[in-house]
């Protein structure tokens, strides 16, 4: 994978034309685009658009949750908008993932599943509150295997847990890592995060940047900057 096929930048706008704006400035540094609930819900399909408008991937991250056949058609339906990465929760359940990898598998053009674990937001509070008592790092590894050995081989999860899960299921999977954030940059709502650098050491494949690029004065500049950090990563790892 090239350095800008590392990042994906989250189009978290809250219109079309305020998403097509800032891909336009970041789609130079960066290989993918990811559309999320908030665009998607607005827009619709032509949220996916704005990728192909920029030669770019397209994530679109609906981190689907629902009966196996409402999955399997919802899977179909991403992957002939041309999605190149699709969410779906691996607490769905082993029939909602079987029958959405085989969905997948049929797509006219490549689409990667990714399973999501444990939300970045959530810590081990918020887990015991929901009647988890794992650690976060557990309770991913036991969805992830899950996920795994129902065909879905591509994951979300933290910085954190990439180790871990890399461990647990191989080194053919496909690991995303979301709350990334450069050096001096704040958490948000966030809580578990990481740099790039240390995401790329920990063994992600691919990292989501979303406010370091939307918020920053030059959102250009700031993609730049993180490409060229993924590429510096990358170099010293080889």
């Amino acid at each position: 994978m090239l350095p800008r096929d590392r990042v994906a930048f989250a189009l978290d706008y809250p219109t079309l034309a305020e998403a097509s704006a800032g891909a336009a400035l970041a789609a130079p540094a960066v290989g993918v685009l990811k559309v999320g609930l908030e665009l998607f819900v607005r827009e619709g399909p032509r949220a996916v658009e704005i990728g192909a408008a920029h030669d770019r991937a397209v994530f679109l991250d609906l981190k689907l949750h629902d009966i196996p056949e409402t999955v399997e058609r919802a899977v179909h339906n991403a992957a002939a908008l041309g999605a190149r990465y699709l969410t779906l929760h691996a607490s769905g359940g082993r029939a909602m993932l079987e029958r959405a990898a085989n969905a997948a598998a049929r797509a006219p053009s490549p689409l990667t599943l990714l399973a999501v674990t444990v939300l970045t937001s959530l810590d081990q509070s918020d887990l015991a509150s929901l009647g988890t008592n794992d650690s976060p790092r557990e309770h991913v590894v036991r969805l992830a295997r899950l996920a795994f050995d129902s065909g879905v081989t591509g994951f979300v999860t933290s910085a954190q847990e990439v180790a871990a899960l890399r461990e647990a299921v191989g080194p053919t999977a496909f690991l995303v890592t979301p709350g990334i954030r450069p050096v001096g940059a704040g958490a948000g709502d966030q809580k578990r995060v990481a740099t790039p650098t240390s995401a790329l050491q920990q063994g992600a494949d691919l990292l989501v940047i979303g406010r370091p690029i939307r918020d920053a004065s030059d959102p250009r500049a700031a993609a730049f900057a993180i490409v060229d950090e993924v590429a510096a990563a990358v170099s010293s790892a080889s």
